[in-house]
């Protein structure tokens, strides 16, 4: 089966015209569907095509979003102040648009207490509640214990219904 150079169907010809019929038309023969019965093939400029293959994967790749994770590091016996200067950092990792991993840091003795550092990272998660969403519940790794949020999705609905109201 034979696909012109437009997009017309030609008809089913042996291989021998049809490479007669690309060479004519200054292109080339390309084995489009080699499964189907009979077999499909489309003359072209092969060339071209590649190219094109190459700029849409480019296009695909520059449109596609990175995701950064950030991190913010914090011990059990962490201070008000401290606490709300990180707080502040993790609220400004969110709004662009990043991940956030929490971490509380044991140190000596201090892992005796792990319930202190869950009480920090629950702290984080209600403070966070306007900003964020849990993506990994606190979960304990050797010395530490890691909290994963990330930014709260936007309801498009909601702000449409606001903007016309």
């Amino acid at each position: 089966m034979l696909i012109g150079a437009k997009g017309e169907q030609i008809g089913v010809l042996p291989v021998e015209e049809a490479l007669d019929h690309a060479t004519n038309a200054e292109m080339d023969l390309v084995e489009v569907a080699p499964n189907a019965d009979p077999p499909v093939c489309k003359i072209m400029d092969y060339g071209k095509y590649k190219y094109r293959q190459n700029k849409k994967a480019h296009d695909a790749k520059k449109r596609q979003k990175i995701i950064k994770i950030k991190e913010v590091k914090i011990t059990p016996k962490t201070e008000e102040h401290d606490y709300q200067f990180k707080l502040s950092h993790v609220k400004r990792f969110l709004a662009d648009g990043g991940k956030v991993k929490i971490s509380v840091f044991f140190r000596g003795r201090q892992i005796a207490h792990s319930e202190l550092g869950l009480k920090i990272l629950e702290r984080f998660v209600a403070d966070l509640e306007d900003f964020a969403v849990v993506e990994q519940e606190p979960k304990r790794e050797g010395r530490s214990m890691i909290l994963v949020v990330i930014p709260k999705p936007v309801d498009t609905k909601n702000e449409k219904n606001e903007n016309q109201g």
